[in-house]
């Protein structure tokens, strides 16, 4: 409901806002670091690193920049404020959550070393300035934001949410879902298809043991798997389209509604919900929903399909290399 009140908001006017803010809040945060932080978070913009990306904990698989365990109290407010500008308030306190989750799963695994709190890095590429061209990007266990912002358009993919567990069994969190409406809306929406749709939509009756694509630096298409949304009835295609909402939902309104924007102008029926594995709740399942220019992943098979696994990817627009590709050639123009 939020994104679809939105559209009565210039898109243009939004993005502006957020990258006025965005590129202030970065400042703030950056100024905030001693000389010997600022080494290691701020790097320069074509610094190859800034493409590479992992969702497994920091201490199993190095990250640029400053971990969060490094920051003072006042610097790790600066860089939450950051966040928020970023992140749509249900995504902030998904962010929050999983990072959160670090102590969560110290408790549960007393004797693995990987869980260590707060050690999620955060890398600033290139200066922040409304008119210039930089990125940042915070990756963690289960955690992997990227951000781009070409002086005043963004982009935001890849990202990486994922929870361990999916759903906490006990404790004081007990009931707790981090991810909760995407996986309600991917089985409402394959328990809603007739066997026929089903023949289509389920082209593997094995999940896969994880996202396909994994942490890849470059996404390719693959074949289309699934069913087409023009066979899916009206209010199929409501559901697949609140799913695809669901995922935009964690993203800040300017960067949600611009992405939406995008996905409506392209012809609808190009969109594939593909699914793999068991249609029912607690047993292991994947599905994907693939566009022209987008794919969504969602695999929850481990520990007993109890461990999600979840990714954004703009074909040509992860690390924003659309918008690049585009200022580019008006600069030369």
């Amino acid at each position: 409901m939020k994104l679809i009140l939105l559209l009565f908001f210039p898109i243009s006017i939004l993005a502006q806002s957020i990258d006025n803010s965005g590129s202030s809040k970065a400042m703030d945060f950056i100024n905030s670091l001693s000389k010997v932080q600022k080494e290691k978070t701020v790097l320069p913009f074509d610094e190859k690193n800034r493409y590479e990306w992992h969702f497994l904990p920091a201490s199993m698989v190095l990250r640029d920049g400053i971990s969060i365990t490094e920051l003072d109290n006042n610097q790790k407010q600066k860089l939450y404020t950051l966040m928020s500008v970023y992140l749509s308030e249900e995504g902030y306190t998904r962010t929050l959550n999983i990072i959160g989750f670090e102590n969560l799963l110290r408790e549960l695994q007393p004797g693995n070393s990987s869980r260590v709190p707060e050690n999620y890095f955060v890398a600033i590429y290139g200066k922040p300035d409304k008119n210039n061209i930089w990125g940042w990007k915070c990756s963690g266990h289960h955690l992997a934001l990227n951000f781009t912002i070409v002086e005043d358009k963004l982009a935001f993919a890849p990202f990486f949410f994922g929870a361990q567990p999916a759903e906490v069994k006990e404790g004081p969190k007990k009931g707790m879902r981090i991810i909760k409406d995407e996986e309600d809306l991917g089985f409402e929406l394959v328990n809603s298809l007739t066997q026929e749709q089903k023949q289509k939509a389920i082209f593997r009756l094995k999940a896969f043991s994880d996202i396909v694509t994994g942490n890849a630096v470059n996404v390719t298409p693959p074949e289309p798997a699934g069913i087409s949304a023009k066979d899916l009835t009206y209010n199929q295609k409501t559901v697949l389209y609140k799913l695809i909402v669901a995922y935009l939902l964690s993203m800040s309104p300017a960067i949600a509604e611009t992405r939406m924007e995008k996905i409506t102008r392209e012809d609808m029926h190009s969109i594939f919900f593909g699914w793999a594995g068991e249609t029912e709740y607690g047993k292991p399942h994947y599905f994907r929903v693939q566009g022209k220019s987008f794919l969504i992943e969602f695999d929850n098979t481990q520990n007993n399909a109890n461990h999600i696994h979840t990714v954004w990817r703009d074909f040509n627009g992860d690390y924003g290399k659309d918008l690049l590709r585009e200022h580019h050639l008006s600069s030369h123009r």
